[in-house]
Formats: C-alpha cells, structure tokens, sequence
C-alpha cells in the first residue's frame, strides 16, 4: 500500500518537470477570473490581495504573491468553503504552472536568505558541553527557559541575550569549571534529588536501576574529588504527615555505579530495647508513643550511609528490594492522586535523597573530563605555559568550532596566568576554561560576510560555518574532530564527502537530538510536561502514565529514524512501544512488566496506527477536563497538512459546557452551538472536522464509544468534499496525500536546521527537497540528505 502511494505522489511530482509549464498564461488568467477575482481584486482586496491586475506572464517578478497562491489552492483552502470549486486536474495544472515558473525564477536569482547571529540555546549548550568536557550537566537548572518562535527554541531572532541572561552563562561556566577540573579545596556541600510526589513507585523504575528492584531513583552526581560522602534517604509521608508503608519490613538498596555499597532495613516497627516493636496497619497504633515517633520520622532517621568515591560523574541509585511474594486477597488497582496523599498503607516511596561531602579529601581521580583538558602534563614550572597553551588551544578549537588564532590563545593565557597566581596551574586552566565557556565565539554563532561581496548577493558558507550548521541541525551540537579537520582542509564541500559526513553523523547516537529537539517541538511533545488532566474526572492519569507517554513517542519516533523508514511510517505504522501501564491504559493485553518493548498491533487496535492513536499527542492536545476538537483540528493543520488557520478573532465568547438546561451535551453538539456565532462559523469549518475525526479518544487518550451518554461521531467533510470516518478514516486522508505531508515535514525541518523562519524565497527549495526524497521513498534520511544539499542551508545573502 504505502509503495503504491508513494509511487503515484512521484508520479505527480516528476509530472511536470521545471522545464515544462503546462497550461498557458491565458487558460491561468480564466481561471483566476472564475474562482478568485470576485473577492481577490482592487476594490475589495480581501486579505490584501488583488489578482485581477497580476500579469501571469511575468510570476517571477511577485514571487511573495504567487506564492502565497499556490499555498492556498495546494490545501485547498481556496476557494473557501461555500463557493464553486474547480476540479482538481484545474487545480493541479494551475499549482503546476506557477511553482514551475516560481522555481524557474528562483533558480536564475537564488535567495538563500540571512540567519542571525544564532545564541546556542540551552539544549545546544548541554549537548556541548556534553561533547567538549564528557559532562552531563542539567542545563535547566543553570539555564532560564528559551523563547519559542516559528514552533522551535533555535530560532536566532528570539534567542536574545540580556545582562541578566549572560550573569547566568557565567555562572555556568563557574559552575562547570570545577566539574571538570575537579575541587579538592572543596569544603562539604549538599545536594538534593527529588522524585515527583505523584509518581508511583511499585515497579522497577529505570534502566539504570538493577533487576528485582522496585521504585526509588537513579541519578548521575558529581562527586568534586576523591572523598567520603553521606547518602541520605526521605521518605514519603501522606496528608497527615505519616510516613507511608511502614507495616513490612523493606530491604532498601544503595549502589554506587552499579555496585552495592549499603543494604538497609526500613519498616516492621520501631525496636525497642533491642525487640522488634510493634507492627502497624494502615489504621492501627494511633496514639501509641513509639509508633507516632517511628510513622511520623523514626523510621528514616538510620537511613544514611557513608561511602568512599572517586571525583567525576558517577551513577547513584537507591531503590528497593522488590519481594516475590504476591499479596493475598482481592486485586487493588493502582491508588489515585487523591487516594494517595491519604493512603498510609501500602509500599513504602522514596520522596527524596540528599548527598553530602565531600569529607576527608585525597585528591581528585583521572576522570573522563580531566582526560580530555589535561592533553599534557607539565613536570617543571618552566614547561607549565607552554603545556597551558597547548591545552588552551586545544580546547579553544573545539569550542569555538575553528582554528584558533595566536590571539585567542594570548588572550587566554592571560587569564590562565591571572588564576595561576592565585593557586596552581589546574587553577589557572580552570580559570581560563571558564573564559571559553562564557566567551562569545563559544556561545554564539557568528557567520561573517566574506570581504568583497557586494550587498544583496547569495555566496557560498565557509566550509568551517557548513560544518557547525551541519552538526547543530544533525546532534545539536558542536563539530567532532573528524567534521572539524574536514572542513579546515576545505574537503567538506565536496557533494561525496559531504553525504558521507551526514550519514555518519545520523548513525551516530547523538542523532537522537532529531527526535527530542526537532520532532518533540514539531508535534508539541515537549507541551506534555505541563498537562494536568482533572484528577476527578481521570483518577487513573499519574506522572507514571505522563512519562510512559513520552517514553512511547520518542521510541517511535527514534525507531523509524534509525530504520530510516519512510516518515509516512508517522502515521500509519502497525507498531508501538508499551509497558504493562500503558497497556492497560489502551485495553491492549498480556504485556506485563514496566519495561518498554515493541508491540506490533492487533487489528483490534488499528486505531492506534501511527502518532495520532499515541496518548502523548492526544493529551496535548486536549483540555485538562475535556476532549478540544478546536486543539486537535489546529494541531493537525498546523503540523500535519500545513495550513494553519488564523488567529481567532477577538473577543470570541467561550464554549459552553452544557446545554440550557444544565445537562452535559457531547463535544459535537456544543461545538454546533458555538458555530452560529457568524465570527467563529469560518474558521471552525476547516477546523472542526478534522479534530472531530479524534473524538473517540478522551482526554487521556483512552478509547470511548459514547460522550455524555450519546454515541461518538466522529465523521468529517474536508472543504474539498472528502468524506472520512474517525482516526482510521482522517489517517487514509493523509496518506492520500503523500507530497503534502512530506512537504509539512520538509518545511518545518528547514525551519530547524536553519535557526529561521521560512520565506516566500525558500518555497522553491522546499519542493526540490520534497521532489529528491521522493525518489527515495520520502526516507528519513533522504528528507535531511536534501534539506542539508538545499540552497538556505549552504548559502547565505549577504547584508543589504
């Protein structure tokens, strides 16, 4: 089925090649005349445009106009619904006809248009960090969040630099300094780890904890220097401030890099003059002295445990022991939120954990990060500056993504001799690192006209600004060496090269920054975080389900970039990635365990086929007590079929949630309610019909057949006339569709690789993108092959 399709969209596609125009500026002219002249003239001007003058012998010289065309008559939002309509071989030869001469004049005068000056933003600064040190740093907590434009944070008009902004890098780089470098002066300090309050812990919770184990958490800390250190262990309590599931005894395990330092006993009752106390009931001992000081504190008193570590990052984990034993009695599903903060009973959680130290310093380890600093070692003082500006340079290389110059390696050495004669020489390479991370050829990137261009011209990047394009699209991220020297030799140019380059870059684990920067933006995954469904009207939603969520999309969508699989695979793939709590949140049996594993989907469940049968997408984009047929129809506009509507005009009264009298109405009742309102009628005919082909998923995803006691419809007319029925049906719409869609993705990937919006200019990129990725099936790999091989990525205008 999907070669077939894709072979018919390449069939349209290579129909008219750029060299034919298939219908004549006459037979163009009739058209407009019949179908968008009556509202698209001089006198009436609706939405600030006049065909009724447009010479169509000349559509290279309004190139903004005619695009702007072609886009509405490709979704066929033109004519709007309601009016006489062309066939769709008009349509066809008309869209046909314009883009073929749109591309022609594009090609005679290419626009690769201009990039600003792009700040890395948070993740780029991480992943960078990442690559230059070998550290893992939480740049959410370093870092304020980034401004969104054009539906990514990479844009380089919003990413603003500010006094404030700038205090916080600083502090970063402070910050990430003596990570690397290591702090045996370091006095003792505490950092502390929490677990979300509504996270249920009765399962193995991470891959990084071991097997048999249930709840607790796994982080990577930095440990300073070589020391002792104290874990500490809080456990959580409920409402009335008791610690919970104190009735049994629990076995809590604590690891240090996957070996066991500590095993420790928690709960069965305090001990009393060396007997075991009493034991306790969800209910029982109230009052009782001994028992209120063990619930209410006692019991986590003795859980801390001191331990010897190497300085570095290290992997720290505390869980519990799970038990093999199977409750008897009748099944208790999982407790809600509500139930939870008052349970007293049950399984004991972790609520937080606070490490401490360092204490009793020896020195600090050879760690990964040191390794790739201390390039050499200076054994006499005579040797330490010249040792130091090999460092310097080295790094400096690295981080600035160029060769450096001999002023950039005096400029540091300055600052290394000022932190030299303050302690030792680590202390003046720490000092001159910090200068790196907090200096602007590291946090920016600046792409500098070439002398001599005259202003207005389109040139070819440097090889060494193709690289850093290259690798912050691909990894986002800074070059590795191997791209580095490439482009300093100035082979990275060459067409064979440079595909060889991106595929080894997409085979490479950092890749994985395409599914959790550029696609989780793209479809508003990243939007989950703040969802909170109404805990009365769905008990079951707990962050447990939130992460399993998130966990499914991004190992889809991982699983087809790795595959290279066509990304029509998006939306109708037969697969998915569940655990025992996903599954039974869709109804899908015998998958059990809390670890993901790939499920090839039953008949039964072909409504989950693809993105639009995943909960993450359906939760985002629905309202915390109620499906919004208004989200879902934008979102599937927007992201999916390229046609966003428009903003909604002002003062639009809100959806009702009832009927008159009182009594909850299904969505689409109320949503016809809302639609005589002549202002909301327009917008809401495109709109609706496509949210409403999701309407027999809830607000979290579950499936339903009713809503408020009356069946589900959730059949749709497109403005086109195409008829459709539920996810299945709006599914077959789009795969309908294959060139559309392609070009959605095509278009939002030029927007993320290049750090820009798109302009009227670049359309004619786009379809050349689109037309090379679909002689390959409209692969992942062909899509960003393209997108990197585009005009916009390897050219630039020079300033006017």
């Amino acid at each position: 089925m999907l070669r077939r399709i894709l072979v018919c969209a390449g069939m349209v596609l290579a129909a008219y090649p750029p060299a034919a125009i298939p219908q004549s500026a006459s037979t163009s002219r009739a058209f407009l005349d019949t179908y968008c002249v009556t509202c698209h003239n001089q006198k009436a001007a609706t939405a600030g445009l006049a065909l009724d003058k447009m010479d169509l012998e000349k559509v290279g010289e309004d190139r903004a106009v005619w695009e702007k065309v072609v886009h509405k008559l490709r979704t066929r939002a033109m004519p709007p619904p309601g009016r006489s309509r062309p066939d769709a071989p008009s349509y066809n030869l008309l869209i046909t006809r314009l883009e073929t001469e749109l591309d022609r004049a594009a090609a005679a005068k290419p626009d690769p248009g201009r990039t600003a000056v792009h700040r890395l933003n948070r993740a780029e600064y991480a992943n960078a960090i990442r690559d230059l040190l070998a550290i893992d740093i939480d740049s959410e907590s370093l870092l304020p969040v980034d401004e969104v434009n054009h539906g990514f944070d990479n844009i380089g008009d919003a990413l603003s630099v500010t006094p404030v902004l700038m205090e916080r890098y600083m502090s970063a780089a402070r910050k990430i300094g003596r990570m690397a470098v290591g702090q045996p002066e370091i006095g003792p300090f505490s950092e502390t780890y929490e677990i979300p309050r509504f996270l249920t812990q009765d399962d193995r919770m991470s891959d990084d904890l071991p097997f048999g184990s249930r709840g607790g958490i796994a982080i990577r800390h930095d440990f300073p220097a070589d020391a002792e250190y104290t874990i500490r262990v809080f456990l959580q309590r409920n409402s009335r401030d008791y610690i919970r599931g104190l009735a049994e005894p629990h076995q809590l395990d604590f690891r240090l890099d996957g070996e066991r330092i500590k095993l420790l006993t928690v709960g069965g009752g305090p001990e009393l003059k060396g007997e075991p106390g009493p034991t306790f009931s969800q209910a029982g001992k109230i009052g009782d002295r001994a028992s209120e000081t063990y619930e209410h504190g006692g019991a986590e008193q003795p859980l801390e445990v001191r331990f010897r570590a190497k300085s570095g990052q290290r992997l720290v984990a505390v869980t519990f022991l799970s038990k093999n034993a199977i409750a008897e009695g009748v099944f208790q599903p999982p407790l809600t939120q509500f139930q939870l903060v008052q349970y007293k009973g049950g399984n004991p959680y972790i609520d937080n954990l606070v490490i401490t130290g360092p204490y009793d310093v020896t020195g600090v380890a050879d760690t990964p990060a040191r390794q790739k600093i201390f390039v050499c070692r200076p054994t006499r003082t005579a040797d330490e500056e010249p040792c130091a500006g090999k460092i310097l340079s080295t790094l400096a290389r690295r981080a600035y993504r160029r060769p450096v110059t001999d002023k950039d390696v005096r400029t540091l050495l300055r600052i290394y001799e000022a932190g030299r004669s303050e302690g030792d020489f680590e202390a003046g390479v720490q000092a001159a690192l910090e200068r790196i991370l907090a200096g602007p050829e590291f946090l920016f990137r600046i792409e500098r006209d070439p002398a001599g261009v005259p202003p207005g011209t389109a040139y070819r990047i440097s090889d060494l600004e193709l690289a850093s394009r290259l690798s912050f699209f691909l990894w986002s991220s800074i070059p590795d060496d191997q791209l580095l020297d490439l482009a300093e030799s100035g082979k990275l140019k060459d067409p064979a090269i440079f595909e060889q380059q991106v595929r080894r870059m997409l085979g490479h684990p950092r890749s994985r920054s395409l599914v959790t920067n550029f696609a989780s933006q793209w479809l508003y995954l990243r939007n989950l975080g703040s969802k909170t469904p109404d805990p009365k009207l769905f008990p079951e939603f707990d962050e447990n389900l939130r992460q399993a969520f998130q966990q499914e999309t991004e190992l889809f969508l991982e699983s087809t970039l790795r595959e290279d699989q066509s990304v029509l695979r998006l939306l109708d793939a037969n697969y998915t990635f569940l655990n025992e709590r996903l599954a039974h949140h869709y109804g899908i049996p015998d998958i059990y365990g809390s670890h993901f594993r790939r499920v090839t989907l039953r008949p039964e469940f072909d409504a989950r086929r693809g993105l639009l049968g995943q909960g993450s997408l359906l939760t985002v984009t629905s309202y915390a007590n109620r499906t919004s047929v208004v989200l879902r129809g934008k979102w599937l506009l927007e992201n999916l079929l390229g046609a966003p509507p428009p903003p909604p005009p002002p003062n639009v009264p809100s959806l009702e949630e009832s009927g008159t009298d009182g009594k909850p109405l299904p969505l689409r009742q109320l949503m016809e309610n809302h639609r005589k309102n002549p202002g909301c009628a327009s917008c809401h005919a495109t709109i609706d019909p496509l949210g409403f082909a999701l309407e027999n998923f809830d607000a979290v995803g579950r499936w339903r057949s009713a809503d408020a006691g009356t069946p589900v419809d959730s059949s749709g007319v497109l403005p086109d006339g195409t008829q459709f029925e539920g996810p299945l049906g709006i599914r077959n719409v789009l795969l309908s569709r294959p060139e559309e869609f392609a070009a959605v993705f095509a278009e939002r990937m030029l927007v993320y690789a290049l750090g820009r919006g798109t302009e009227y200019y670049d359309y004619p990129a786009i379809r050349t993108i689109v037309r090379d990725a679909a002689r390959e099936e409209f692969r992942w790999s062909s899509l960003i092959l393209a997108t990197a091989r585009s005009m916009p990525f390897q050219m630039r205008r020079s300033e006017q």
